[in-house]
């Protein structure tokens, strides 16, 4: 089920850049032509992975000179604990589960930023280079991570989804993961400020149409420690890597 919902996530963030982006047309070619026109506001989208999951990203900018432009972004994300792992469960359909994971964390981060360009294209074939640096508040969503244990009551054996208990479950009385939506009731929320620091490569051939590569720095602070591992330390500050794929439109 997590994997259809991050699949549906990802057709609805390309829906979403087609529709802003439109079809290539002759007067788009035409329009994207010269490297000598400064476009005021852009609107682009972000795939990424990161070292400890993965996110979707949307970014507004508006030029504020010929090599430097503002924006505003709001970035989705999840978080893993560095030693989740998967184990097989005791069920007959062997649904995999983590033993000792705690919660399900998923981030909604808002950032205010600058981009600026390092090396500038000197013809439409080549890579622009550009580095920026944001920073801003969040939300953090914290979910709690369910099971399937089996439960007896007078001899009769029934199937229950409950919430992980490092004090209660061994890896063997468990027969798997719980559904994704299960524990969405018992949700807890915890400030987040981050902070990013990117260079991106942007290849595209037509200066109002943005295609890039973005490599990034987030470091993450947590002013409530956040505990996603049962035996683990909890965490104040989570810093991670993130690779991404940006497309977008430029307008005047």
């Amino acid at each position: 089920m997590f994997r259809i919902v991050v699949f549906l996530l990802i057709l609805f963030l390309f829906a979403l850049c087609a529709h802003a982006q439109g079809p290539v047309n002759r007067d788009v070619i035409e329009e994207g032509s010269s490297s000598n026109v400064i476009y005021r506001k852009d609107h682009s989208g972000q795939i990424y992975l990161h070292t400890r999951g993965f996110g979707f990203l949307y970014r507004m900018g508006k030029h504020v000179t010929a090599k430097q432009r503002n924006y505003f972004e709001l970035d989705f994300t999840n978080i893993r604990h560095p030693k989740e792992v998967q184990v097989v469960g005791t069920a007959f359909d062997r649904k995999r589960f983590v033993y000792g994971k705690l919660y399900n964390i998923m981030l909604l981060k808002a950032a205010v930023g600058s981009q600026n360009v390092f090396y500038h294209k000197a013809d439409l074939e080549a890579v622009e280079v550009r580095y920026s640096y944001s920073i801003g508040p969040g939300i953090t969503f914290l979910k709690p991570y369910y099971v399937q244990v089996d439960r007896v009551q007078y001899s009769n054996v029934s199937t229950e989804e409950v919430p992980f208990n490092e004090d209660t479950f061994t890896i063997d009385s468990i027969k798997g993961r719980a559904s994704f939506f299960k524990g969405f009731n018992n949700l807890e929320v915890l400030p987040v400020i981050t902070g990013k620091f990117n260079i991106s490569f942007e290849y595209a051939h037509y200066t109002n149409i943005i295609r890039a590569i973005e490599l990034g720095l987030c470091v993450d602070y947590f002013p409530i420690a956040l505990s996603s591992m049962a035996r683990n330390p909890s965490e104040n500050f989570v810093v991670t890597l993130r690779l991404g794929f940006v497309f977008g439109r430029k307008q005047y």
